[in-house]
């Protein structure tokens, strides 16, 4: 997908307020990006595609009704800013890397946002959510270890991976987790690993 149709595609989904305030994030990030490497350099040129559409897909895969979102190993504030951007949802951002909490807390406070930033790692977080997102952190059956204290009955992962391997399908059969996957908008062959109630 070329940029012109990420953001396009985006655009559909947001209106035209949503859309400057994520214009002025992605710029945000563009040049917070010569000081701290927020997003690989070579992602810049296909930021709508690569991390603004990237994210936004998920709001779509989201359960109706979710107020409460966490966001594991936010990093550059993908995908919780833009969930926060683009939803009714209480967000909270988890990063460890303190820089990174600190742009994001700034990014909070400029944009206005519904959401609130934690420099930890997930163990130290004790509140449960309806959605849990984490962009590439760690392994399914690790994040289940050191998150799956955050989530109830009905809580929704929206895990985006690459290309998912066949351990970790069997895993999720093996302990009976409700899940399917969904193929990604921003890459053809990436997948979102789609997981209920307690990872």
């Amino acid at each position: 997908m070329t940029e012109e149709e990420a953001r396009a595609w985006v655009a559909d989904k947001a209106g035209a307020d949503t859309m400057a305030s994520i214009e002025r994030f992605l710029a945000m990030v563009t040049d917070e990006n010569d000081r701290q490497n927020l997003i690989a350099p070579s992602t810049i040129a296909t930021i709508w595609n690569r991390h603004a559409l990237d994210s936004a897909q998920l709001l779509a895969l989201a359960p109706a009704g979710a107020v409460s979102w966490l966001d594991i190993g936010s990093g550059g504030g993908f995908p919780g800013v833009i969930v926060a951007l683009m939803s009714d949802a209480h967000v909270t951002m988890v990063e460890p890397r303190r820089r990174r909490a600190e742009f994001l807390a700034h990014a909070v406070e400029v944009l206005g946002l519904d959401a609130v930033v934690h420099h930890s790692k997930i163990e130290a977080v004790e509140e449960r959510f309806d959605v849990i997102s984490a962009r590439a952190v760690a392994a399914v059956d690790k994040l289940g270890a050191i998150a799956g204290h955050c989530a109830h009955a009905a809580t929704r992962w929206l895990l985006p991976r690459g290309q998912l391997d066949e351990t970790t399908l069997s895993t999720l059969v093996r302990k009976r987790r409700v899940f399917h996957v969904e193929q990604s908008v921003s890459d053809p062959a990436s997948s979102i690993l789609v997981v209920e109630g307690v990872l």
